[in-house]
């Protein structure tokens, strides 16, 4: 790590929290309007004429360039941003593993992976030291070559721009940022340059000493307009009081139609069966025809429904009866996820598949302190010297939030305008492979090209809501 410009902080400051805030709905363009830069999408990395505080560097490491040269790259992609997207991957898959951990078999899970990455990338654009050290490691952007970490900020746009400009007349797929600082505070202006530019994070003044519950119910409110309604009260109660400098917000939604609808006169219930043995009434979604699938390691079934437009699709992962989903979380890889997508192949199928509406929130902070995350939250190690003016290190996060909504019906990702397309009925064909979803399983809503894991979850019990 090399510091440069960190002032010394003042002796016997008392020391204030700044409050991460994590979140997703179900993800746009990053838009920014700060000079000289008109669009970051178009931008070049010497157009943002600003630098992070501390940079860090891993001596031991091996490039990414040595290690995965032979790896193909997506067409016109840059290899940074593809650099950035596998690391996200890597971090998507370590989390949920920890997540999972913490649940019941029978809990449902649901997350947004790369909005978590997402709200403490904007929190690194402050760290120092041992701090900085930390959240790259947890996050997985020491596996990344030197050049791509250096202007790791810059490659979050593009990606950014990559995913969002996808959205088409069938679906939306829209991100929001937002930074609350306290008006008492001024804040660094390289730290507020490039979350503008780069995460389209503005900064709006609140006044967390004397009002924090309306600045709560303000932030609050943000978020379920920039959701459609679909996120609410993400700050709990008593989560923003008068040591609150800064609360980052990440959100992020996303609505598909299904390129391939379900006919919902086909739909009917039939039982789930949960992990504990016992089932329950589900409302299963009946169709046939051609889908990207493969049945692979020890008889689990892979099934790719595309969206409309095939620039995103969701994954579904389903282990055979006499295995448990709980086996198939803790064995899943990057690697393994990449080999099974790369063997799916067009078959004939018969799918049945719940429809449900899952809603999940949690504090990400204890599972990042399992990960490795741990001076960030401790008040006499956190180092974020970055964030306001005059390098002071006085600065922690007390704790950060994630809620997630995921509903999945007949027409796509989420309740939409109707339009019945008549399918056959339920057939006997023997010659069509069948997938039958009425058990525990994962899924996944993925971009394409880059196998960018968006949301990630697992549906336990479809029987609720």
């Amino acid at each position: 790590m090399f510091p440069s410009g960190i002032g010394p902080a003042a002796a016997g400051r008392r020391r204030v929290c700044l409050l991460s805030l994590l979140l997703l709905g179900l993800w746009g363009c990053v838009t920014c309007h700060w000079s000289p830069v008109e669009d970051i999408c178009t931008a070049k990395p010497r157009d943002l004429p600003v630098n992070p505080m501390c940079i860090y560097r891993t001596p031991e490491k091996k490039a990414p360039e040595e290690e995965g040269s032979d790896q193909k790259i997506p067409e016109a992609t840059n290899r940074r941003v593809w650099e950035l997207s596998k690391a996200n991957s890597r971090f998507a898959t370590a989390f949920y593993q920890h997540l999972a951990d913490s649940k019941n078999d029978n809990d449902n899970i649901f997350l947004s992976p790369l909005s978590i990455s997402t709200a403490f990338a904007m929190t690194k654009l402050g760290a120092c030291e041992n701090t900085l050290k930390e959240l790259m490691e947890v996050f997985k952007f020491d596996t990344i070559s030197e050049k791509t970490s250096d202007q790791i900020h810059f490659f979050f746009a593009k990606l950014n721009c990559r995913l969002y400009r996808k959205a088409n007349k069938s679906s939306e797929l829209i991100s929001a940022n937002r930074l609350f600082g306290d008006k008492s505070l001024t804040f660094n202006e390289t730290y507020q340059d490039i979350s503008e530019v780069v995460y389209g994070a503005k900064l709006q003044p609140l006044d967390f000493k004397e009002n924090p519950e309306p600045s709560r119910v303000t932030i609050n409110q943000w978020i379920s307009n920039k959701t459609e309604g679909r996120i609410t009260d993400v700050i709990p109660q008593d989560a923003i009081n008068e040591l609150t400098v800064l609360v980052l917000v990440n959100t992020i939604y996303f609505k598909g139609l299904w390129k391939s609808k379900f006919n919902p006169e086909n739909t009917r219930s039939e039982p789930f069966y949960k992990a504990d043995g016992q089932s329950c009434p589900a409302s299963v979604m009946y169709q046939e025809g051609k889908f990207r699938y493969r049945k692979v390691a020890e008889g689990t079934q892979v099934l790719e429904l595309p969206f409309k437009g095939d620039d995103i699709t969701m994954v579904l992962i389903l282990p055979k009866p006499e295995k448990s989903l709980a086996k198939v979380e803790q064995e899943l890889t990057p690697e393994v996820l990449q080999e099974w997508l790369d063997e799916l192949a067009e078959t004939m199928m018969v799918v049945y598949m719940p429809r449900f509406r899952i809603e999940d929130s949690f504090s990400v902070k204890e599972k990042l302190q399992d990960m490795g995350l741990v001076d960030l939250f401790n008040p006499e190690k956190a180092k974020l010297p970055g964030i306001v003016t005059g390098g002071r290190e006085d600065l922690f996060v007390s704790d950060a939030f994630h809620k997630a909504f995921l509903e999945v019906n007949e027409e796509g990702s989420e309740a939409a305008a109707s339009t019945a397309i008549v399918i056959a009925g339920r057939s006997l064909n023997p010659h069509r492979v069948t997938f039958r979803a009425n058990r525990p399983f994962l899924v996944l809503i993925r971009e394409v090209a880059l196998n960018t894991i968006i949301f990630m979850g697992r549906v336990a019990n479809p029987c609720v809501n």
